[in-house]
């Protein structure tokens, strides 16, 4: 008995999001909505900040690498996630479970620390201006980006590779929308504790680590605004840091609600409304917030549009 209960299993079946009948269709509209803002919105952010001249500097580098990352876990989550409201069992294959659960991990730590490396950007924008171009030299930008995304495949790869090396006890139910390592964890026979411990190590260690960077580049940015003697530069400096630090509150609160959290206090419908916030929510608003709080993005977006429509007219 106990050799046929550790097995390698071929699939799994998301419960998905709700098990209403009734609410299935009004879900599926809404999850498909937001989800299409999320791909226009951040497809639009990466090609504009491409291809507008006037967005070639490191504040648009990285945001458009924060759309990359946005449109990255969406994208891996999404999908499978809008499928689950139109099939009577959500299965998913072990392959693309750890595949979705291999992505969505590395864009989600990768824009951790791309956030930070934001908020960096801003301290040296506002505390040395004179010095910005040499200091967030493209060298320097590039290795900004590259070390999140090569330490969120390192994760992502050490923790996928661990859960699905371990033997499951042939419960295939994953009480989530998409392949989410804890609950992935709850159905291992054996290292489940070793794994949990492991992901809740990384993910305190991430969000302390990048929250400080964050929290520290911001205190030395409010004592340079402060020292400012005028109230323009003031109100100038506050409105560069407004949409980046909208984000970074909205992002890092979901994220620590919900894997900084004791074990014992883990609710699974909490957690996926949480879920479905940071996966699907986050990735929709935040070009949204970017582009109507941003004057350099709405210029860029207006002198586009004039260019189509001088092309097709």
């Amino acid at each position: 008995m106990e050799n046929h209960n550790l097995t390698v299993l071929s699939e799994f079946i998301l419960l998905g999001i709700t098990d209403h009948p009734e609410l299935q269709a009004p879900l599926f509209g809404l999850f498909l909505t937001i989800y299409v803002i999320s791909v226009l919105g951040n497809l639009g952010l990466i090609i504009l900040t491409k291809v507008d001249p006037r967005l070639q500097t490191p504040m648009y580098f990285f945001l458009r690498h924060l759309a990359l990352t946005d449109l990255g876990y969406s994208t891996a989550v999404g999908p499978k996630m809008l499928v689950s409201f139109v099939v009577e069992q959500n299965t998913i294959s072990s392959y693309f479970c750890a595949t979705q659960g291999a992505f969505y991990t590395m864009f989600i730590v990768s824009e951790l620390f791309i956030l930070s490396a934001m908020s960096y950007d801003r301290y040296v924008a506002i505390c040395n201006p004179l010095l910005y171009t040499v200091i967030m030299s493209q060298r320097v930008c590039q290795v900004l980006v590259a070390v999140p995304y090569v330490y969120g495949t390192f994760i992502s790869l050490l923790v996928i590779i661990k859960i699905f090396n371990s033997p499951f006890c042939g419960y295939n139910i994953v009480n989530n929308f998409y392949c989410d390592c804890i609950p992935l964890s709850f159905l291992l026979c054996s290292n489940a504790h070793e794994i949990e411990l492991i992901i809740f190590i990384f993910s305190v260690c991430n969000l302390i680590s990048s929250l400080l960077i964050v929290l520290v580049s911001y205190m030395l940015i409010i004592v340079a605004i402060l020292r400012m003697n005028s109230a323009e530069g003031r109100h100038k400096a506050f409105s560069t840091c407004g949409s980046h630090l909208t984000v970074v509150t909205v992002f890092y609160g979901t994220l620590i609600f919900i894997y900084v959290q004791p074990e014992s206090s883990h609710s699974f419908d909490t957690e996926k409304v949480a879920s479905i916030f940071y996966t699907l929510i986050i990735p929709m608003l935040n070009p949204l917030i970017y582009s109507l709080r941003n004057k350099d993005v709405k210029y860029a977006l207006h002198r586009i549009w004039k260019k189509l429509c001088n092309i097709f007219s």
